[in-house]
Formats: C-alpha cells, sequence, structure tokens
C-alpha cells in the first residue's frame, strides 16, 4: 500500500508540477504580453508626441516665414515710399523754365479744345506764367486768368466754366508715371534679393 500511495503521491506531485509550470509559462508569456503591449502604446505615445511637436515646429515656421515676408515687404514699401517723397522734395525745389510751363500750357489748352481758359500755376511760377502768356499771342488770345495753386509746379488748364479741366501739374504727372515706374525701382532696389 505504501507503494500505491507513493505511486499516487508522485502522480499527485507530477501533475501539481505540470499545473505549476503550465501556471508560470501562463504567466511569463502575460507578462511578455503586458510588457509588448506597454512599449506599443509607450511606441505609440512616443510617435503622437513627435509628431505633434514637428506640426507645431512646422506651424511656428510657417508663421515667422509669414512675418518675415510681410517685415521684408513692409520695409520694401518705406523704401519706395522714402524714393517718392524724396522726388516729391525735389519736384518742390525745381524751377519750371519758361519753355517748358509754355508746353504744359499749351497742351492743357490743346487737350481742352476751348477758345477761353483760365490757367492755375505754383506760386513761384506765377509771374514767369503771366510774363508767358502776356508775350504769346496765341496764349493771350486763349488765356483769361492766370491764378495761383497749391502745387509743385506745372500748370492746371480749365475751361472758364470750372467744368472742363486738364491737370499738367508735378505732381499728377509723377503719380501717372509712377505705375510704370514702379516696378522698375523695385527691380533696380531688391533684385539680389
Amino acid at each position: 500500500m505504501e507503494r500505491i500511495s507513493q505511486a499516487v503521491l508522485n502522480k499527485v506531485r507530477a501533475e501539481a508540477q505540470s499545473i505549476i509550470e503550465e501556471a508560470e509559462e501562463k504567466t511569463r508569456e502575460e507578462k511578455e504580453k503586458a510588457k509588448r503591449q506597454r512599449e506599443a502604446r509607450f511606441a505609440e505615445e512616443r510617435s503622437r508626441m513627435v509628431k505633434e511637436a514637428e506640426e507645431e515646429a512646422s506651424r511656428i515656421l510657417a508663421q515667422a516665414s509669414i512675418q518675415a515676408r510681410q517685415q521684408l515687404s513692409s520695409a520694401k514699401a518705406a523704401a519706395i515710399a522714402k524714393i517718392i517723397d524724396g522726388a516729391r522734395k525735389d519736384l518742390s525745389q525745381v524751377t519750371t523754365d519758361e519753355n517748358q510751363l509754355a508746353n504744359l500750357i499749351k497742351e492743357g489748352l490743346n487737350a481742352l479744345g476751348v477758345s477761353k481758359a483760365r490757367v492755375y500755376v505754383s506760386p513761384k511760377d506765377l509771374n514767369t506764367a503771366k510774363k508767358l502768356i502776356a508775350e504769346d499771342r496765341e496764349l493771350s488770345a486763349k488765356v483769361v486768368e492766370v491764378r495761383e495753386s497749391n502745387c509743385l509746379g506745372g500748370a492746371v488748364v480749365e475751361d472758364v466754366e470750372g467744368k472742363l479741366r486738364i491737370d499738367n501739374t508735378y505732381e499728377t504727372r509723377l503719380e501717372t508715371l509712377l505705375p510704370k515706374l514702379l516696378p522698375d525701382i523695385s527691380k533696380k532696389l531688391f533684385e539680389a534679393q
């Protein structure tokens, strides 16, 4: 009987050992599975965080690029405005010569196509204009009056009713030329950019 009991005990021990080993194997597998899941979650989270950081960095770079372009554009516009202001200042210092003033007045009269007109000139050109008109038969026949105008130079010619007006002032001519000149000015100033 002792043998039987020993055999039963050995069998029970073997089964118990098998159950323990099986349980330990399942525990190891569960631990490995949990470890792989944890590593996968860490990798996912790390990837998500890296992606978010890259997106944030891209957004910051795009904003900085936009801001830099805006600042560059503002600086270019300021430089061009300074040049235009300088041109206006230079125009205010220019003394209109008689031939030039006569041509501007005649051009205005021809464009109007009227028999009688009024002429406006800058205060510095008033005496020159009056003298020109007095000395030129064609001009004196058409110009009934010469008045001062708040302009840098040139002339404004209008019909006697004040309905039609041709503006041949330096400012107007400059404003007319600017759209044509600005691309060339920009190109010459900023072509290295």
